[in-house]
């Protein structure tokens, strides 16, 4: 049975968690393998909407079990409040697997974020402030905390003693704010470690065992602000997360070889949209921005901030769907494109007089880039309860093939609407 991956196409937001909570009642188990709770993603189930920033989107289906891997830095308190959160509105759903390998988002990770950002004035690259960027540098400078550290108090105060003696120093004498006092953190954290001590597992060979029995493993990019263009290496970078949100992020961040991987599906909007800095070609400073954001409810689920909307950038998707390997695309929110006459695609950019059909090799290049389009015929009529792809109008069907064409992957899943059941399976995905 396959290994699956969902990964996005764009700049985030593409609509990842209804893709995956479609696909999760046919699946054993749903992985997240990259980020933390720097965004989020919305689930609709039976006209209730559900936000989460940490917790992946199978929590909500029974019939899945729930692992967040090592490639994940975990902030424990955003952890139980959804926990908590969702028990409240009689969800009572079990305790993800975690981890012991994740890295753990500290309060000092917190403020770190938003002292450097607020200081970086004009060159801010819109950071949530949540802590993701500190937490993966401590990672990689190998001063980091793990979730296994919990089980050990002397070492995990030690760790916590060690990451603040250059941090503290920063603190105080660049950014003039208070020294944090190691003995606060090493309390906080330890609070959480009989809570989560049961749900601690080796992801590694739990998944692949899962994987040897016949189980199917679905392992999602999560949250809305994750996707190819958001990448540490691949991204728009600087404008970027700082994990792997790819393809191959998923075999690194959970511990499974990319030789178990039987399907990569891309999620993509019918338009696009960005949160934060960087570049965006086809962004819309106009009234038809202002439409798609009202219309398709572009705001971020964790920050609120509108969501800069443009048309649909071809070369943005298409380079993505080959550095992931997608052989799948589901194609979210075509719905909002409704009651126009045309509908412009960008096809191609001029860079500096030069058109070029393909995404650029540097970031300086797409900087420059300005969008080439192509108008297609637009439809009026509401699509949200056509369930075949042969239900929907000939100039929206022409629509989604002509995306096809661009993108080079097959369009395997259409969203119609907001809802679980508001979807069109053209291609089996699980």
């Amino acid at each position: 049975m396959p290994g699956i991956i969902v990964v996005g196409t764009q700049w985030g937001d593409e609509g990842k968690g209804k893709a995956v909570d479609a696909l999760g009642e046919r699946v054993d188990y749903v992985v997240r393998f990259s980020g933390g709770n720097n965004a989020g993603h919305t689930v609709v189930v039976g006209g209730e909407r559900f936000v989460m920033h940490l917790l992946p989107a199978g929590i909500l289906n029974p019939n899945a079990t729930t692992v967040i891997g090592n490639g994940v830095v975990l902030d424990l308190e955003v952890l139980y409040r959804e926990l908590d959160g969702l028990a409240t509105r009689g969800l009572s759903v079990a305790h993800p697997l975690i981890s012991a390998n994740a890295h753990l988002i500290t309060p000092y990770h917190r403020t770190l974020d938003k002292v450097t950002e607020r200081f970086a004035g004009k060159k801010r690259i819109g950071t949530t402030g949540r802590g993701i960027g500190p937490a993966y540098s401590d990672k990689i400078n190998r001063i980091g905390l793990r979730v296994a550290d919990l089980f050990n108090p002397d070492q995990l105060h030690d760790k916590v003693v060690a990451s603040l003696e250059q941090k503290n120093q920063i603190l105080v004498k660049i950014f003039n704010r208070r020294e944090i006092a190691a003995h606060l953190i090493t309390g906080q954290l330890l609070g959480y470690a009989d809570r989560i001590r049961p749900h601690v597992v080796d992801a590694s060979r739990l998944l692949n065992t899962a994987l040897d029995d016949g189980k199917v493993v679905l392992f999602e990019l999560f949250r809305s602000a994750q996707a190819h263009h958001l990448d540490v290496d691949h991204g728009t970078y600087p404008y970027v997360t700082s994990s792997n949100p790819t393809a191959g992020g998923a075999c690194t961040g959970t511990g499974v070889g990319p030789t178990r991987i039987d399907r990569v599906i891309g999620i993509a909007k019918a338009y696009t949209t960005r949160v934060g800095e960087g570049p965006f070609p086809t962004e819309l400073l106009d009234a038809d921005g202002e439409r798609l954001r009202v219309a398709g409810g572009e705001y971020g689920a964790t920050t609120g901030r509108p969501r800069r909307c443009g048309w649909f950038d071809a070369p943005v998707v298409e380079v993505a769907a080959r550095a992931n390997g997608t052989t799948d695309i589901f194609l979210t929110k075509l719905d909002i494109l409704s009651g126009r006459a045309e509908i412009p695609v960008c096809v191609a950019y001029e860079i500096a007089g030069r058109r070029t059909g393909h995404y650029p090799m540097t970031q300086a290049e797409f900087q420059l880039a300005r969008p080439v389009y192509e108008l297609l015929p637009g439809w009026q009529e509401d699509i949200s309860g056509v369930r075949s792809f042969t239900g929907l109008p000939a100039n929206c069907q022409a629509y989604v093939r002509r995306l096809e064409e661009l993108i080079g992957t097959r369009i395997s899943g259409i969203g119609v609407g907001p809802g679980r059941e508001e979807v069109i399976l053209i291609n089996e995905l699980a």
